[in-house]
């Protein structure tokens, strides 16, 4: 099992990233697909057509977002992703962080993140 952390520069205010992550509607417009989430501890969400699913489990408004994301049944232990919205001169620093991620998905993980989650987010912000 791995972990994976880094941090982001998105160009947008941590309250309205928050809403960005959070709501479905908006989801839908960064992600171009139908999303299943909402800000209630215990809540299962999906996103891009179910290829992240899982529980969420703690949030604080424009700040924090706890998740446990789903491997299947062969996990060893949860897949904990947190998300911290930090203010930042250039909008807001985000910083993911995953933990428990099985060594056979770590590659697509972090690829998942830089290449199709993050970069979503920064296109769609590019264009404001």
């Amino acid at each position: 099992m791995k972990d994976f952390k880094k941090y982001y520069t998105i160009p947008v205010e941590p309250a309205q990233l928050y809403l960005a992550l959070t709501n479905p509607a908006t989801i839908q417009l960064w992600t171009g697909e139908k999303a299943v989430m909402s800000d209630e501890p215990g809540a299962e969400f999906s996103l891009w057509d179910d290829s992240i699913v899982g529980k969420n489990l703690e949030f604080e408004k424009g700040k924090k977002i706890v998740q446990e994301w789903y491997f299947g049944e062969d996990a060893e232990a949860p897949s904990i992703v947190t998300i911290k919205l930090h203010e930042h001169k250039q909008g807001t620093s985000m910083e993911v962080r995953q933990t428990n991620i099985p060594d056979d998905a770590y590659a697509d993980i972090v690829e998942g993140w830089e290449d199709v989650y993050i970069a979503s987010l920064l296109d769609f912000y590019a264009g404001e």
